[in-house]
């Protein structure tokens, strides 16, 4: 992957902005912070004022009985409690329905640095293509996509900005963070390269900038992959009036080699280099490109039902009404292009002595449109419109904290070659506008209880009769003076087929369907003591009508009903500076051909921790970190698709994918030298694939380093 001038001058850009807006700001907010100290300040919700510029002097100088100085306030916002005001840095994103943010802390620790595939950080991970940048599927099917955003790029989810993970930054002092990681040699070389800029103007307004670019050069014959995301925010959370808004530019292009001709290349082969292991798609010049333009806009008006003072830094603890509008506009676009080719297995199949034999085939059966080259343009483009109205009929903590719903109208454009257009070479677009109701209710009941619930209904139209229905609860209470949380979650949803699902004209595929809804019942126990590092959870589904892709990569639906159980569990055990992280899910399908889950899957983490010298200064890891799963059908992937369909021909697994690294923290410095894969060719069964027919990465070294700054 290529990052060039382009990307060096987009971080010489940020690193320029940053230093030309510190001082000022820097100055102003640490001179303010050291007379809020002198003085003693402590006032109203939002505790001292580190941003009250008055003079010290003040205090003896005479004062006008008639005028009252208006002190410069803090950060008034409802969102933030006064623990949240207090942080220096902090991070939220916004939530796509409601009036409400979701708050987490800067990343700058040591504990989760080394694993730098961001798909590997949740739970036991995802199942993989192989390389950086490249579609990926959780193998918790509780955790997998199932939005009604373009279908054809949810397999890069782990990458990819939306608007409900934008984030929006809150920063005493400017903020910027650079991080770079690269493995391999130059030729098959995987790249990370990141900067974030945060910037507030005041404390209630600012505005940020995040820029990914991850990629591979690809270890295994026309893998080449390169992933580029950037948002750009800004956001105002003031007392009364809230604005968030973001642009958002998300470019993705993978070669797709069809994965290998078998899995005897893989298991049973050893190559002298990753490139000789036979690729299905290999001469087709495969390729897939993706192009994603998106734009929010998302304010919040506060009307107070009680007198409001000067001392109020947040009306959240006041009985409040907040009006609010939502617009979104979202347009993706792929592009899939190849040439007809054939490829070699050399154990394609079996004569009558039980020899293998030598077969020619192409991975593809039809070819509709052309039977030389194929290029598939789709797009789909979406734009939103949402009225809201919220109560909070005491304060923002209360029993019934918030009450509120909304209106919401989308407006659909899907653009590709149909069949009647394909003489005059035109691209049709169907357009269809669906509107729908919802609404969400939550309180808390003092530190005990936390529960809400909401729900979204389509009366008519375009996905008519789709409805959604989620409900949670978190009940939080002591033993032996540690906290212990047990959270239950139930969700009802009918769902129509996505578009694609219905409509399909390619020059491999063609399809027109109509398919019933899909319905789906989930319930989710979960036990959490966050000081015995020890979580549970429970998942259990039941659905009908499921959607998939068949052996064939056909769209097809199932008629049974299908039962999915998942268990979960996580504990960590240290003893004094060792570390022994467990992360196991077991999961039970009745219906494997349907839904393939492995039986086990499962993420182990033994480290050392310590610091290096008595000064506190640098902190060191040294650990391993290995991944596995049972043996089961695996999906594989269809690069004409761009989705994973569910394979018969032979199952993957119970193989040991290990990592060694060293990661330390300096200050605001983070590095980290890794040897992934270290296992192979070394033990295990050969079957490093979590998708068939894709290996993932071989034996290769890897380092890391990120850097913020704060001023």
């Amino acid at each position: 992957m290529r990052f060039g001038l382009r990307i060096w001058t987009l971080a010489i850009a940020m690193l320029t902005l940053s230093a030309l807006s510190a001082p000022l700001y820097a100055q102003l907010d640490a001179a303010a912070l050291a007379r809020a100290q002198r003085q003693g300040q402590n006032i109203g919700l939002g505790g001292s004022n580190p941003y009250d510029t008055s003079n010290g002097e003040e205090e003896n100088e005479e004062q006008d009985s008639t005028h009252t100085r208006k002190i410069r306030k803090p950060l008034e916002s409802y969102y933030f409690s006064d623990s949240v005001r207090a942080w220096p840095n902090f991070m939220w994103t916004v939530d796509r329905n409601m009036n409400d943010v979701k708050v987490g802390a800067l990343d700058t620790l040591i504990t989760d640095w080394r694993i730098d595939y961001p798909y590997f950080r949740n739970g036991v991970g995802d199942m993989t293509l192989g390389g950086l940048g490249q579609s990926t599927l959780p193998f918790n099917y509780f955790e997998r996509p199932n939005s009604s955003d373009f279908e054809f790029a949810q397999s890069y989810d782990s990458y990819t900005y939306r608007m409900d993970n934008v984030p929006f930054y809150n920063s005493k002092t400017p903020y910027l963070n650079f991080m770079y990681l690269e493995s391999g040699q130059k030729r098959y070389r995987e790249e990370h390269f990141e900067i974030t800029t945060a910037h507030n103007v005041s404390p209630t307004t600012g505005f940020n900038v995040n820029y990914k670019a991850r990629g591979t050069k690809g270890l295994y014959d026309w893998q080449r992959t390169s992933n580029h995301n950037l948002s750009a925010a800004f956001s105002h959370t003031g007392k009364r009036y809230s604005i968030h808004a973001a642009y958002i530019n998300n470019r993705i292009k993978q070669r797709e080699n069809g994965g290998a001709v078998g899995l005897w290349a893989v298991a049973d082969t050893i190559f002298d280099h990753p490139s000789g292991v036979p690729m299905k798609l290999a001469d087709a010049e495969a390729e897939n490109s993706y192009r994603n333009n998106s734009f929010f806009v998302k304010q919040a008006y506060a009307i107070p039902l009680e007198p409001v003072t000067d001392y109020d830094y947040s009306i959240a603890g006041l009985s409040a009404v907040y009006v609010g509008h939502i617009f979104e506009y979202n347009a993706w676009s792929k592009l899939y292009k190849d040439i007809y080719a054939t490829y070699r297995n050399e154990r394609g199949s079996k004569d009558e002595n039980g020899e293998y034999v030598t077969t020619e085939d192409t991975y593809y059966d039809n070819w509709y449109i052309s039977a030389n080259k194929t290029r598939d343009s789709i797009r789909e483009r979406v734009i939103t419109n949402k009225f809201f109205v919220e109560a909070q009929p005491w304060d923002r903590n209360g029993a019934v904290g918030r009450l509120g719903g909304g209106i919401g109208i989308d407006a659909y454009g899907y653009s590709q070659l149909a069949m009647a257009d394909y003489l005059s070479g035109k691209y049709s677009v169907d357009k269809k506008t669906a509107w729908y109701a919802y609404g969400a209710v939550s309180g808390k009941i003092k530190r005990y209880v936390d529960w809400g619930a909401d729900v979204r209904f389509h009366p008519s139209g375009y996905k008519s009769g789709d409805f959604a229905l989620n409900a949670h609860i978190a009940l939080s209470a002591e033993f032996r003076g540690h906290p212990v949380i047990l959270t239950g979650r139930f969700s009802q949803t009918k769902q129509s087929a996505s578009y694609w699902q219905e409509n399909l004209f390619s020059n491999h595929y063609v399809w027109f369907n109509s398919f019933d809804k899909e319905n789906e019942t989930r319930l989710e126990v979960s036990l959490d003591i966050p000081d015995w590092a020890l979580e549970v959870g429970l998942w259990q589904g039941v659905v009908s009508n499921k959607i998939y892709y068949d052996a064939n990569s056909h769209v097809t639906q199932s008629n049974a009903s299908i039962s999915l159980t998942s268990l979960y569990a996580r504990k960590d055990f240290r003893l004094g500076g060792f570390h022994f992280d467990h992360r196991v899910l077991m999961q039970w399908s009745t219906n494997q051909e349907v839904i393939p889950v492995p039986l086990g899957s499962a993420y182990l983490s033994y480290f050392y921790e310590c610091w290096v010298q008595k000064k506190k200064v640098l902190r060191l890891q040294i650990g391993i970190d290995a991944r596995f799963n049972t043996s089961f059908y695996a999906p594989s992937y269809n690069p004409a698709l761009a989705v994973f369909y569910n394979q018969r021909e032979y199952e993957v697994g119970n193989y040991p994918y290990i990592d060694a690294y060293v990661a330390a923290k300096w200050k605001r410095m983070r590095i980290f030298l890794k040897y992934q894969h270290v296992n192979c060719n070394l033990f295990g069964n050969g079957q490093y694939l979590t998708v068939a027919g894709y290996p993932q990465n071989p034996g290769m070294f890897k380092m890391g380093i990120s850097w913020g700054f704060y001023d």
